[in-house]
């Protein structure tokens, strides 16, 4: 779990519908109202959004923001787990579906034309990121500094953009809302230079 409250995917999803784009909105447990024009589907775990992700393939742009978790319990218990003097149980983890990587590994014809990753990062912001986009075979990633622990929830973001040249195009500090905006004016800059238009 961490404290992040889906408000930044929720703006993006909005940005993009204000600019004619249709848009399905992969969302975890949160209480914010569904935008306008956006189909909303709501699931619980990594591996529900991960399925609901490939339910809504084929699109042009994913935009993976949400925060999910890289471990689950293998096998959680069907009854409370007891306090014991034996101290902490033993739990068994099991790997999450890694989304963005998944998206980024689709053959050509199945891949999103655009492939978006945020990274959330405490030091070494651009390195992580720029690490992570090659990884995750991601066309961009948003990175974004939680070192002083107040983004994750707040109104305010501080972020750079990495694309596929690797260099970092740094934003000043915008509330979540304008950077949703110009994140979204630059992927339909990006698909319009795609199409020759």
């Amino acid at each position: 779990s961490n404290r992040s409250s889906g408000l930044q995917g929720y703006r993006i999803a909005e940005a993009l519908a204000a600019l004619g784009a249709e848009v399905t909105l992969v969302s975890g447990p949160t209480t914010l109202p569904t935008p306008a024009d956006v189909r909303r589907v709501d699931v619980e775990s990594a591996q529900e959004m991960w399925e609901a992700v490939q339910a809504a393939l084929p699109v042009d742009v994913a935009v993976c923001v949400a925060a999910v978790a890289d471990w689950r319990v293998a096998e959680p218990a069907a009854r409370k787990i007891k306090k014991s003097r034996d101290g902490l149980p033993d739990l068994t983890l099991a790997e999450n579906p890694d989304i963005l990587a998944g998206l980024g590994a689709l053959p050509a014809g199945e891949r999103p034309r655009l492939v978006v990753g945020f990274a959330a990062e405490t030091d070494d912001v651009v390195a992580h990121a720029v690490d992570k986009r090659r990884r995750k075979k991601a066309d961009w990633i948003v990175a974004n500094d939680v070192s002083d622990g107040a983004v994750m929830g707040a109104a305010d973001n501080r972020v750079w953009l990495i694309r596929e040249d690797d260099r970092p195009e740094a934003w000043p500090r915008m509330d979540k809302a304008e950077v949703a905006r110009r994140l979204a004016e630059e992927i339909a800059r990006a698909l319009a230079a795609e199409e020759g238009g």
